[in-house]
């Protein structure tokens, strides 16, 4: 049994780098992955991976085997003797209709590839599933169920979900403005995102996670914030106020969520805590994320810095939260990743820098 969970593995495969450390270098110079497309009715911005050269049968579980050696490689673990989650919303959705693209056939064929020995596990709750199954993870640890846990998030963004957010009204046809008053919708991204969980001791320790739903509306956060604001408070007993450093929240830039986690983090205390979003760096990445901004967030916290809030200019939520529009030196040595999504789903994460304590 697992009493203390860390993270002893990583792996990345973004628009803007392949590594943890490649990626925060990327985004602390100002890049971003979001680029102009006009493959539908309208046109919309995103993040997209680059599929030149590439002749295999699933570009999805490429990248998610690619992202989750790495991890596997840099936890130096056998895979055989560990527990693997997917967490992904729609999976390998390019191929309906050509070939098997259940999210359990995908878990299987990636666990396979990497050489899994256990049953796959899939998580898929919306647009908290990273969060979720790092939780999942944290839990089979804890029980003994398993040494090590692979935890891999990844999204691609077909044709199908950008039409499906446009009948939403939900996407804008510039780049994303995270809690800014001009915001106007979200911009979608592909990425994969893995972990390896275990009790072996590393840098990173997972101290607290809580999923909670609020049951508002199908695609509508909850007015009051109610889902966030619960699960931020299950996640805060585990730290002292002076040791948080920041708050990395969803931040998608649509009108309702942004202004539902400004006030869950009124509700919250913690106004006077920094908060940043990357969705101006990475688009909407779905089911990855979850872990892909858990593992920016760990290096810029390593650097002793809160990033900006790429698009931020002017408030324009109801409550004075302390949005990062430049990057700033904090102090602490935790953060709390935030997350919501449909269904009235919503996710926090406690993670602390520098093993126990």
């Amino acid at each position: 049994m697992t009493e203390v969970v860390y993270i002893t593995g990583r792996g990345l495969v973004t628009p803007i780098g392949n590594t943890p450390e490649e990626v925060f270098q990327a985004v602390r110079e100002g890049r971003s992955a979001l680029k102009q497309y006009a493959d539908t009715a309208e046109p919309y911005w995103a993040s997209r991976l680059d599929r030149s050269g590439f002749t295999g049968e699933s570009f999805f579980e490429n990248i998610a085997i690619e992202a989750a050696q790495k991890a596997i490689q840099e936890a130096d673990i056998d895979p055989a003797e560990a527990g693997f989650i997917l967490s992904t919303i729609k999976g390998d959705i390019e191929h309906l209709g050509s070939r098997d693209i259940s999210l359990a056939a995908s878990a299987s064929n990636i666990a396979k590839a990497l050489g899994v020995q256990t049953a796959p596990v899939v998580v898929s709750n919306a647009c908290i599933s990273g969060l979720a199954a790092m939780v999942q993870s944290m839990r089979m640890l804890r029980t003994g169920l398993y040494k090590h846990v692979i935890v891999v998030g990844a999204e691609l963004q077909s044709r199908f979900i950008v039409t499906g957010f446009q009948s939403l009204k939900a996407l804008s046809q510039q780049p994303c403005k995270p809690f800014d008053a001009a915001r106007d919708g979200l911009n979608p991204g592909e990425a994969a995102a893995a972990v390896v969980l275990s009790g072996q001791s590393a840098p990173w320790q997972l101290i607290a996670g809580a999923v909670r739903n609020d049951a508002n509306h199908i695609s509508g956060p909850s007015r009051t914030g109610e889902g966030s604001y619960n699960a931020l408070k299950a996640v805060l007993p585990y730290v002292a106020k002076e040791d948080l450093a920041f708050v990395n929240v969803h931040g998608t830039a649509t009108r309702y969520n942004d202004e539902m986690e400004a006030i869950a983090l009124e509700r919250a205390g913690l106004l006077d805590v920094p908060v940043n979003s990357l969705k101006g760096v990475f688009g909407h990445t779905m089911g990855a994320a979850g872990i892909l901004e858990c593992l920016v967030s760990m290096q810029a916290l390593e650097a002793g810095i809160v990033l900006p809030t790429r698009g931020f200019n002017e408030l324009g939520v109801s409550m004075p939260v302390k949005v990062s529009a430049d990057e700033q030196k904090v102090k602490g040595s935790t953060f709390i990743k935030l997350l919501s999504g449909f269904g009235g789903v919503n996710g926090a994460m406690l993670l602390r820098k520098g093993g126990e304590k």
